[in-house]
């Protein structure tokens, strides 16, 4: 899959919520190829001394060549990242990896999230035909985000928080059983995509998995080069070996799987 690295001016880099920022870049050509779930890989202007590029998932993507990320300042480089201005410019590299497929007509979606997770579903969600659920779950109030948005876009809006502060009390897995409460023939209608952390998307896979029914996860693992090179983002996935299971790469051959493929217990 084609890739292109641009230098791109920053035309907003507003906070959101909380420690969470949304910045929008503006691109050459990078906006207009990117599909559902892919990420780019940000040279972060004035963090000269980390050589590195920080991996971010696409939240939108608009036709005059805008690209919008949503991102949480933990650490030094999206510390510095908050703290630049409209007209700085950052190196962009994308778009990068294997993208969610679009739900045919006749699918209806299930977008289950966790935190900023939300982030990654979102051109998703503008993209399917069919307006289906979004579930949402995190620790508390302070990391629910967008459900305004997908409100708008007229996903039923489900949230579930460990604190009880916003929504049901308990973990997102407990709105995906309610679902799988239905009968087998309500739940064939349904394609399932999830995105968060490493224990929510394992939890979601071995549920589905287990009702017969799979799931695209995004397994957006630690990056360094992003481009497939460097192994450090590797999972664990089901092969016809004598381990039964190979190491891929979520860089490039993801973030996207399907449950029915990645080993759940690791």
């Amino acid at each position: 899959m084609k890739k292109l690295i641009e230098d791109c001016k920053i035309i907003s880099n507003k906070i959101l919520k909380n420690d969470y920022r949304i910045i929008v870049f503006q691109t050459d050509q990078i906006a207009s190829m990117v599909q559902p779930g892919q990420f780019i890989h940000v040279k972060i202007a004035n963090l000269n001394d980390r050589i590195l590029r920080r991996p971010f998932s696409v939240c939108d993507v608009s036709n005059n060549g805008e690209l919008t990320v949503v991102y949480k300042i933990v650490g030094e480089g999206t510390k510095v990242l908050s703290e630049l201005l409209p007209g700085a410019t950052c190196n962009l590299m994308g778009p990068l990896g294997v993208p969610y497929s679009i739900p045919e007509d006749g699918e209806i979606p299930v977008l289950i999230a966790g935190g900023y997770g939300a982030a990654a579903t979102k051109l998703l969600a503008s993209r399917s035909s069919e307006k289906g659920l979004f579930l949402i779950g995190a620790r508390g109030e302070q990391d629910i985000i967008l459900t305004d948005i997908f409100e708008n876009l007229q996903f039923d809006v489900r949230v579930a928080t460990e604190d009880g502060s916003a929504g049901i009390k308990g973990l997102v897995t407990v709105l995906l059983e309610d679902i799988l409460k239905q009968k087998d023939s309500e739940l064939s209608k349904y394609k399932f995509y999830a995105c968060g952390p490493r224990g929510m998307l394992m939890a979601v896979g071995k549920i589905l998995t287990e009702r017969g029914l799979d799931a695209e996860l995004s397994l957006d693992h630690l990056m360094c080069c992003g481009v497939g090179a460097c192994f450090a983002c590797v999972i664990k996935v089901k092969a016809d070996n004598a381990d039964g299971w190979r190491y891929a790469r979520t860089c490039n051959e993801g973030p996207v799987f399907k449950a029915s493929e990645v080993v759940l217990d690791h």
